[in-house]
């Protein structure tokens, strides 16, 4: 293919259906419905890690958390495993960064060649106390993630704005170039806190939303795993009421519609400056949200509402309004950067593969998507496996999970224990193992993490350690 700019879009805990262009009833999101019509969805992308750090420095490299280490919020990327920008700044390819990155500090050698606006771990130490698991405590105590709610102004929407609009000036003074780009534009929506200007706030009445899914109230019976963590931070708890739980997915939804806005800004901006025929555009979400489904918010489970993230591709050569089933991953960003800008993707040694590639093929439906969770809440390590049919969950020392996508997409039913189905049971967990050794990597996720507690003065003084809840962002 000609060498193109690559324009990706990263937005920030986006539910990966809330979309109108994936089928949702209710969601306004004009701007990504358009791009997806002028290019190719994944409807089966996934993160490498249901939690910011991680995920981002698996993106960066497009290796594996375990493979690189970078287990939880307080252990970010920091430039030693080379990455994508890396090898573009190598390959002569102008590669800049707006936005939220999170990796360890701006002064690690990432490969940008300037990063603006950047938003990196907290001091360069982030979450210390979430890396606590070896034991974990029972309870971090009541969760404040979701004390503000509602239509509001926070620093988060000045600084997406903010980027937003510095991301159209690049374009312009950019428009010209000969050579081809990379530019990275990081948003923080639509990640908590809850707070949405009332423009967007106004699109969605809490009372005609429905309530979460899978309430325990209603009877349903989280899995041990998943209510270990509950335990230890309890965010619906700290909710409380069928009325501020309606409240807080209509304030999401309104982050969603005006994260829209802010991509379509951008975009209009690259068709003003005339560069639509010559760059490849890329959004996707670093993870999922919860939502409230199975009495969980935030992030960090294997359901697909923490794994499962949008993922679409436009540009030159790249089919329009299709919908692709093959399964990808954050992963596959690298090898797609790479060749959009004629750079040699095949010195590149990892799991991914290009998406423009994927896109101009027939769906591979056994393409494997993979992830891993090491991090807060979790006393052992989680694993998914996924292909386009069916999903599995391997939790070290607990029960797996097994689920159809196609025929329960809301994955409400568990196949594992039924004998019909140990086949397939068996042969996931036969697959996870050529990618990982699950225990090893447990144990190994333990062991740094445990180096790193006894490095901030002990169990004690790690708890008290790091920013409490999300990282802030400059304030202009």
């Amino acid at each position: 293919m000609k060498p193109t700019n690559v324009l990706f879009i990263l937005s920030d805990e986006h539910l990966h259906n809330l979309m109108g262009c994936a089928g949702h009833p209710l969601i306004k999101t004009p701007a990504l419905d358009a791009l997806a019509q002028r290019g190719t969805r994944f409807s089966n992308a996934y993160t490498p890690s249901p939690i910011c750090v991680p995920a981002r420095a698996s993106l960066a490299t497009g290796r594996y958390v375990h493979d690189i280490r970078c287990w939880d919020n307080a252990i970010a990327y920091d430039g030693s495993t080379p990455g994508w920008a890396q090898h573009l700044s190598a390959s002569g390819v102008l590669t800049e960064s707006i936005g939220k990155l999170h990796y360890k500090t701006e002064a690690s050698p990432a490969g940008f060649r300037k990063q603006h606006h950047a938003v990196h771990i907290l001091d360069g130490i982030g979450q210390v106390w979430g890396s606590v698991r070896n034991p974990m405590p029972e309870t971090m105590g009541r969760s404040p993630l979701y004390d503000k709610i509602g239509p509001g102004m926070s620093d988060y929407n000045r600084f997406d704005m903010r980027v937003a609009d510095t991301a159209c000036d690049w374009l312009g003074a950019h428009s010209r170039d000969d050579k081809p780009w990379v530019l990275f534009v990081g948003l923080v929506a639509p990640h908590f806190p809850l707070v949405v200007p009332q423009e967007f706030f106004d699109l969605y009445d809490p009372d005609g939303i429905d309530l979460p899914a899978l309430h325990p109230s209603t009877g349903y019976m989280r899995h041990p795993w998943v209510e270990r963590q509950a335990r230890h931070m309890d965010h619906d708890a700290a909710i409380g009421s069928d009325e501020r739980r309606r409240l807080a997915v209509a304030c999401y939804y309104a982050l969603v519609s005006f994260l829209d806005a802010q991509v379509g800004k951008v975009l209009a901006a690259l068709r003003e400056n005339g560069l639509d025929e010559s760059t490849t555009i890329i959004y996707s979400s670093d993870h999922g949200d919860n939502l409230g489904k199975r009495g969980m918010w935030n992030k960090c489970l294997m359901y697909r509402e923490s794994t499962g993230v949008p993922m679409i591709v436009a540009g030159p050569d790249i089919p329009a309004g299709k919908v692709s089933g093959t399964p990808v991953s954050l992963v596959d960003i690298q090898n797609t950067l790479l060749e959009c800008t004629g750079c040699d993707a095949e010195m590149i040694d990892g799991p991914g593969e290009s998406l423009v590639k994927l896109a101009r093929t027939e769906d591979v439906p056994e393409r494997l998507a993979f992830s891993e969770y090491h991090a807060v809440g979790s006393e052992s390590a989680a694993y998914m496996v996924a292909d386009s049919r069916y999903k599995y969950h391997h939790y070290v020392g607990m029960r797996p999970e097994l689920f159809d996508l196609e025929n329960d997409p809301e994955e409400l039913r568990d196949l594992a224990p039924l004998p019909e189905y140990a086949d397939v049971l068996a042969r996931f967990e036969r697959q996870l193992r050529t990618l990982v050794d699950p225990e090893a990597a447990d144990a190994a996720a333990k062991a740094d993490q445990d180096r790193l507690v006894q490095a901030f003065g002990g169990r004690d003084a790690a708890l008290r350690t790091g920013t409490p809840a999300a990282t802030p962002v400059p304030v202009e």
